[in-house]
C-alpha cells in the first residue's frame, strides 16, 4: 500500500476528468475451488486498488461527483471469523489509511444507488469481468444480467485508463520489484535447464522464487520446449539435447505490480546453428523496436519495423523472398510472427485489459485491427512520458499455421514453402523485456539479465550471473 496521500490525489484527478453522477468500484470476492471455505488465491480488482487499496475481500467503494462523498461498503470480521484468520484491522482504520472517512454495512449500497437513481444520477462503472459482479450489479440497479453490460460507462473507462496509463515514481519502483524478482525466476530457469528434467521441475523452481519475494506469479508461467505453441501450458515434457526451453514468467508483488519477461535458450551448453540463426533475427528485431521507443512514437509503428526485421532476416535465410515491405503490407510475415510486439504492464500483466484494448492500446481515432497477427497487438497509440510496457518479438514455426497457408496458397510470392518444410519441427523463440517510456526515450526495466544468442551461450556454460 502507498501512503494515504496517493490515493487520494488519484481519486481527485478523477473527479476532475468525470462530469455527473455516482461512480461504483467493485473489489473483488474471495471464490470457492470445491467447497465454500477452501477458496482460490485472493486476487482485488486492480482499479479498486489503484484508487483505494485495501486489498481485502467483499468491498465496494463509490464516489459522487456532484456531493463529493466518497464511500467503502463493507463489513468487519465476526469473532467467527477472527478465530481462523487473527485480528484484522477494521474496516474504518483500513478506510482511514486510505484517505475515506465515510463507512457503510455491504447491505447498504442497494438503497443507496437506488437514492442516487432515484435522484436522476447517472451511475458509473466499468464492465464487470467477472459473474458475481454482473449478478451484484443486476440486483442494484434492479435491471436484468443482460442488461449490465450495456450499460458500462466509456466516460469512466477513458477517465481510468488516462491517470492508469502513466505511472507515478512510486508505481515504478513497485514494477522494477516485480521485474527484479522476474529476473531471478529466469536464472532460476536457465541455471536448471538439463537434459531429463522435466517442463514441470523448472516451472516448480520458478514458481518458488516469485512465491518467495511477493503474492505469486502475474499469470501463469510458460515454460516449454513447444515455443511455437504461444500460451503452451502443457509442463509433462521431458527436456532433452537439442531442445530449446522457452520460458515466459513474471512475478507479482505484495502491492500487485507485476514483471513480465521472456528468454528462449538451449538444453544444451549453445544453440545449434540454425536455432543461433532464427535468435539473432529475433533479437535484431528487439533491438531495432527497442531503439526506436520514445514519447510520440506510435507503438503500431514500432510493431511494423520489428515485423520488417524479421522479415529481412527469414528472407537472408531463404524462407521467405521478395520485397520486404509489401510482404508485411499485405501480412505474410504472420505465417512467423503472429502476435503482437508488446502490452502495456502496471498492476496487471496486461495492464487494464478488463477496460477494453480498444480504450487501453488505442484512440478513437486509431482503431484496432481485426486481420490475423495483428488483432492481437494490444498496444498501438502513441507512446507518452511514464507509460510502462513489453517489447516482445518472436518467430514461430507453426506447422498447421503452415499447412494451412500452403493449402491456401497464401503468400507464394514471399514463402517458400519447400526451405520452410525444413524448420517445420523448429519450435518457436521469443525475447521480452520492460521498458519505461522517459521524458527523452526508455529506460530497460530491471536487473541485466542474458539477452543476445552469445550472452545466453556464456551463461549457460558457467551459470555465472552478469
Amino acid at each position: 500500500m502507498f501512503l494515504k496521500e496517493e490515493y487520494i490525489t488519484r481519486r481527485e484527478k478523477l473527479k476532475k476528468l468525470m462530469t455527473h453522477g455516482l461512480i461504483i468500484f467493485f473489489g473483488n470476492e474471495e471464490s470457492s475451488i470445491n467447497f465454500k471455505d477452501n477458496h482460490y488465491p485472493f486476487r482485488q480488482d486492480s482499479t479498486f486498488l489503484y484508487f483505494f487499496g485495501l486489498n481485502e475481500p467483499g468491498l465496494i467503494a463509490t464516489i459522487d461527483l456532484d456531493t463529493n462523498d466518497e464511500i467503502i461498503f463493507g463489513d468487519n470480521l465476526s469473532i467467527d471469523d477472527i478465530v481462523f484468520t487473527g485480528p484484522v484491522e477494521s474496516i474504518e482504520e483500513q478506510a482511514h489509511n486510505v484517505g475515506v472517512s465515510q463507512i457503510s454495512p455491504s447491505l447498504g449500497i442497494n438503497g443507496y444507488v437506488a437514492e442516487a437513481i432515484a435522484k436522476g444520477k447517472q451511475i458509473h462503472f466499468i464492465s464487470p469481468y467477472r459473474p458475481d459482479h454482473v449478478l451484484k450489479l443486476a440486483s442494484i440497479l434492479n435491471v436484468s444480467t443482460t442488461e449490465v453490460r450495456d450499460k458500462e460507462s466509456v466516460e469512466l473507462i477513458k477517465a481510468i485508463v488516462k491517470l492508469r496509463s502513466i505511472k507515478s515514481s512510486e508505481e515504478i519502483k513497485e514494477i522494477e520489484k516485480a521485474v527484479n524478482t522476474t529476473v531471478n525466476m529466469q536464472y532460476k530457469a536457465m541455471e536448471m535447464a538439463t537434459e531429463g528434467l522435466t517442463e514441470a521441475n523448472l516451472y516448480g523452481a520458478v514458481q518458488d522464487v516469485a512465491l518467495a519475494n511477493g503474492n505469486s506469479t502475474s499469470f501463469p508461467t510458460i515454460m516449454t520446449i513447444n515455443g511455437q505453441i504461444l500460451h503452451n501450458h502443457y509442463r509433462g515434457n521431458t527436456l532433452k539435447k537439442g531442445d530449446m526451453v522457452l520460458c515466459d514468467c513474471g512475478a507479482e508483488t505484495y502491492s500487485c505490480y507485476a514483471g513480465d519477461l521472456t528468454r528462449t535458450f538451449p538444453v544444451d551448453t549453445k544453440f545449434t546453428h540454425k536455432q543461433k540463426e532464427i535468435y539473432d533475427i529475433v533479437y535484431d528485431s528487439y533491438i531495432t523496436a527497442v531503439n526506436l521507443l520514445k514519447p510520440g512514437q506510435l507503438f503500431k509503428n514500432i510493431h511494423l519495423a520489428s515485423c520488417k526485421k524479421i522479415t529481412e532476416g527469414l528472407m537472408a535465410l531463404g524462407i521467405m523472398k521478395g520485397d520486404v515491405d509489401k510482404a508485411v503490407e499485405l501480412g505474410a510475415h504472420t505465417v512467423f510472427f503472429q502476435c503482437g510486439l508488446g502490452h502495456m504492464l502496471g498492476l496487471d500483466v496486461h495492464d487494464m485489459e478488463n477496460l477494453g484494448e480498444q480504450y487501453v492500446g488505442y484512440t478513437d481515432t486509431l482503431k484496432q485491427s481485426t486481420a490475423f497477427g495483428f488483432k492481437s497487438l494490444r498496444l498501438g497509440k502513441v507512446l507518452e512520458e511514464g507509460m510502462v510496457l513489453t517489447v516482445e518479438p518472436g518467430i514461430y514455426f507453426i506447422p498447421e499455421l503452415i499447412a494451412l497457408r500452403k493449402s491456401e496458397n497464401m503468400y507464394m510470392e514471399f514463402i517458400d514453402y519447400e526451405v520452410l518444410e525444413h524448420y517445420k519441427d523448429f519450435g518457436g523463440i521469443r525475447i521480452e523485456d520492460d521498458f519505461l517510456i522517459t521524458k527523452d526515450g526508455y529506460r530497460k526495466l530491471g536487473n541485466r539479465l542474458p539477452t543476445t544468442s552469445n550472452e545466453i551461450e556464456e551463461f549457460r556454460k558457467h551459470k555465472v550471473r552478469f
